[in-house]
């Protein structure tokens, strides 16, 4: 027996398998139960009793090694297929590519870290929204053409539910659990339900600003927003106000920047008037303050909103709105060095 045994020592030292079925071949050989080292374990029965306990140690080496054996050829086995699953044949011989910042978020992010150094915090609220949030807080009469379906995205099933239409929602929450003195800029995303072109989007992204306390006047509004202009745009910018209507504030108006092109002198892009319209502001109005619980014979305050996507055209003259949001990479890399 010992010489069988030395014999399938020198068999097991010289194992190889190249697949799988070939390692599960010489499993069922030497370690099955109708394998070659069971039956030399049923044979020790009949060993002679003064030799049993040199077989037997002999016979303990071989499983041993023969266990050792199969349970390294299986992990060489095992560690390959991992490789393989890793390996992706599919991908691209050339070094992956950095990610980008999307235009729209890295002009979003400047406006407010101008705001924010102005001291105006960050303040967010739902994009479904009701309808006091969105209309009635902000003064909007109950036949304002802002509530037609024609220009709002309503809940079939729960008509006084809606898409928000500005971030002017966010301003009312503020106030309701808020008393001034209130400085904050709500940036998000809105919807609207117009026809997609060119100039216009069903949804788009504001920053709207809000600033209430004791004797805030309409000299404070325009320092504010002659300060946003010159460091987003540039220290040479100047500003215009011209009269406008907005049921949350009055007075109201619309403000210009001189055209960065021309320098106001008059281009197409300004259509040769030498200024370029950004933005809604004004002072709130009384009854905004009152309908959120703020005390208007205390209190005044301004507003102003944004659209990012205005700003983004301004400041690097893309003249399309449906090309942010088409995630077309050859757009997307035009701006990896405003990152």
């Amino acid at each position: 027996m010992l010489a069988k045994i030395e014999q399938l020592l020198q068999e097991i030292d010289g194992l190889t398998a190249h697949s799988a079925e070939e390692l599960e071949a010489l499993r069922i050989k030497y370690l099955s139960k109708k394998g070659a080292i069971n039956d030399l374990m049923t044979d020790f029965r009949n060993v002679p009793a003064d030799q049993k306990k040199a077989v037997g140690m002999k016979l303990n080496e071989l499983k041993n090694k023969a266990q050792e054996r199969i349970a390294t050829l299986k992990e060489a086995f095992e560690n390959q297929d991992n490789g393989a699953a890793e390996l992706d044949l599919t991908r691209t011989a050339y070094p992956i590519e950095l990610g980008t910042r999307h235009p729209l978020s890295i002009v979003r992010n400047e406006i407010i870290n101008i705001f924010s150094r102005l001291g105006f915090t960050i303040a967010d609220g739902p994009e479904v929204e009701d309808d006091w949030h969105v209309f009635s807080s902000m003064n909007f009469p109950e036949d304002h053409p802002a509530r037609d379906m024609q220009d709002t995205f309503f809940i079939e099933s729960h008509p006084d539910i809606l898409l928000r239409t500005h971030t002017s929602s966010v301003q009312s929450r503020v106030m309701e659990v808020s008393q001034p003195p209130i400085r904050v800029i709500c940036p998000g995303r809105v919807y609207r339900n117009e026809a997609i072109s060119y100039r216009a989007h069903c949804f788009f992204h504001q920053v709207e600003g809000l600033y209430v306390d004791k004797n805030v006047s309409f000299t404070d509004l325009k320092q504010v927003l002659l300060q946003f202009a010159q460091e987003m745009f540039g220290p040479e910018t100047k500003i215009r106000l011209r009269p406008s209507y907005f049921p949350f504030t009055e007075p109201s108006a619309e403000m210009d920047i001189s055209c960065d092109i021309c320098g106001g002198e008059g281009c197409p892009f300004c259509k040769y008037t030498g200024w370029v319209e950004i933005l809604g502001c004004g002072m709130v109005d009384p009854a905004v303050l009152e309908a959120n619980g703020i005390d208007s014979k205390i209190y005044t305050g301004y507003a102003f909103g944004m659209g990012v996507e205005r700003i983004t055209n301004l400041k690097y003259k893309v003249k399309d709105l449906r090309m942010f949001s088409e995630n077309d990479t050859r757009f997307l890399k035009e701006f990896e060095s405003a990152n």
